[in-house]
């Protein structure tokens, strides 16, 4: 997948060229292609004068950054005691079926990623499923391919 290194250098140029805006480059770089492309890796260091290996550091060390291609939309199923007793093994089940994708990845059209979490904390309203961290409480095997559609028809904005 080719990126726009231009973009690349503008988002750097946004955020500071000092080791100390690293993280918010990164952050900024994330967002704008859904995960740190190697080249964008690359211009970070020669912007930056950071070593590549305290780039990958980072990127390795925080949860948010993906070294892989991921989705435009994050799928996140909880995998919490509450959640999994309530059958949220289901709802991964369900979404391979509907988008044909695993825990872990992303479709093909890099729409979407499916991820498991230990617990989300709203164990009351379990099991949960979140779209770009909206949640969606009580989920059952049946609604998620209704709710998965309202992204795919762009009928839920990322910002609700």
């Amino acid at each position: 997948m080719a990126i726009d290194i231009n973009k690349v250098e503008t988002i750097i140029g946004e955020h500071g060229k000092d080791e100390n805006d690293l993280i918010q480059a990164m952050l900024a770089i994330q967002e704008e292609f859904h995960y740190l492309p190697p080249e964008a890796l690359e211009k970070i260091s020669e912007q930056l004068n950071v070593p590549k290996i305290r780039i990958y550091q980072v990127a390795a060390f925080y949860k948010v950054f993906s070294l892989e291609p991921r989705g435009k939309h994050i799928i996140t199923v909880c995998k919490g005691t509450a959640c999994h007793v309530r059958g949220s093994s289901m709802l991964v089940d369900q979404v391979d079926r509907v988008l044909k994708i695993g825990p872990g990845q992303t479709t093909e059209d890099l729409q979407f990623t499916l991820e498991e979490v230990n617990c989300l904390g709203c164990c009351a309203i379990g099991p949960v499923m979140t779209i770009d961290n909206k949640y969606y409480g009580n989920m059952s095997v049946s609604k998620v391919e209704r709710v998965i559609n309202k992204y795919v028809e762009k009928e839920v904005v990322a910002d609700d």
